[in-house]
């Protein structure tokens, strides 16, 4: 199998309502940065692949306007995936596998400020059963978070530290929406609190990836993927054990998470309650674990939809390219309640 690294991340700054700029605005200073990582010229990339979703524009084929920022002309090899980025990343990487392309760039977009993107997101949910009682998916993270306290897995107190410490390792980021230290917050959907929820916002992130060679000769040390890898659980969260996430498992066996210790884990979950779901999952929550949390402070400092996956293999990637780390794990996820996820291992050499 070809070595595929992640050479080049960037991302825009993430803000609760970007009015004032459109989605090729907020994006193309995204893709210009990670463009000039790498000294690539837009030319130069063999495949482009995006993330994003129509339900946030409101209105059919909106990803087709993102490209007056990429240059469509002339012709390019693109393609786009209504999913998170993290998904356009994994197109890319078989893209790469298969030999068709050296380099890719993948990007993602998402404005959530603009309508109210708890209800746009019950349109994922089962269309005759689930979808028409309204349950948003706070409601739902609340229903996980209560399966959760009830199985004595967690507690409220426990919650409240993964939001603090969340903020707090956001609080030198300097493209993080939420920094600092974060109190308790008021109660919004029983048992949560503002605190454990992930904040409403706009953002854009991007990656440009390359196989062996390339790789190495456009930057000093690649993010190689040592494994890609995911899974799918039941549609509706009624038929499943929400205390638990076998798919998130599965999909780390499968990437090799579990063959050697990671030293980083970029852990995509927007609600506190999700983090302890995961880190059970991924064998992360052992009492003496080295294992660095979400260091940028993950979906709960700046929670972009449609890229906030994208953004968590990005920063796991920047990590072991600066030499913060020598092997991470990044997540992402889609759906409620944890229902979809990927898990990419990623190396330095």
């Amino acid at each position: 199998m070809r070595d595929v690294a992640i050479v080049a991340f960037g991302q825009s700054d993430h803000v609760r309502d970007s009015a004032e700029t459109s989605e090729v605005e907020m994006l193309m200073p995204v893709l210009h940065d990670v463009l000039a990582q790498t000294g690539l010229a837009a030319r130069d990339i063999d495949f482009t692949c995006s993330g994003s979703s129509d339900y946030l524009a409101g209105r059919a084929f909106s990803f087709t306007m993102a490209l007056d920022g990429v240059g469509a002309w002339p012709p390019i090899s693109e393609s786009h995936v209504e999913m998170d980025g993290a998904w356009a990343l994994y197109e890319a990487w078989v893209k790469l596998l298969t030999g068709e392309a050296e380099t890719a760039l993948v990007y993602a977009y998402g404005k959530s400020s603009p309508g109210e993107v708890r209800d746009v997101l019950t349109r994922q949910l089962d269309p005759y059963y689930l979808a028409p009682l309204w349950p948003d998916s706070v409601a739902l993270a609340a229903l996980q978070a209560r399966a959760l306290i009830d199985a004595g897995l967690t507690d409220e107190r426990a919650l409240a530290g993964i939001a603090a410490r969340s903020r707090a390792a956001a609080a030198s980021h300097p493209h993080a929406q939420l920094r600092g230290e974060v109190p308790a917050g008021e109660l919004l959907v029983a048992p949560l609190r503002t605190g454990d929820c992930p904040p409403i916002g706009d953002g854009a992130a991007a990656v440009v990836l390359a196989a062996g060679d390339t790789a190495r000769r456009l930057t000093a040390r690649p993010a190689w993927i040592r494994g890609l890898d995911h899974r799918i659980e039941a549609h509706s969260p009624g038929v499943r054990d929400l205390t638990d996430s076998p798919s998130t498992r599965l999909a780390a066996e499968r990437a090799g998470a579990f063959t050697r210790p990671v030293d980083t884990a970029e852990l995509h979950a927007p609600f506190t309650s999700q983090e302890v779901v995961l880190r059970r999952a991924l064998r992360l929550d052992a009492p003496d674990s080295t294992v660095c949390i979400n260091p940028s402070g993950g979906a709960l400092a700046a929670n972009p939809v449609m890229a906030a996956g994208l953004i968590r293999l990005g920063e796991a990637a920047a990590r072991i390219q600066r030499g913060a780390s020598d092997r991470a794990l990044a997540h992402a996820t889609s759906g409620p309640c944890l229902q979809h996820n990927l898990v990419a291992v990623l190396e330095g050499e």
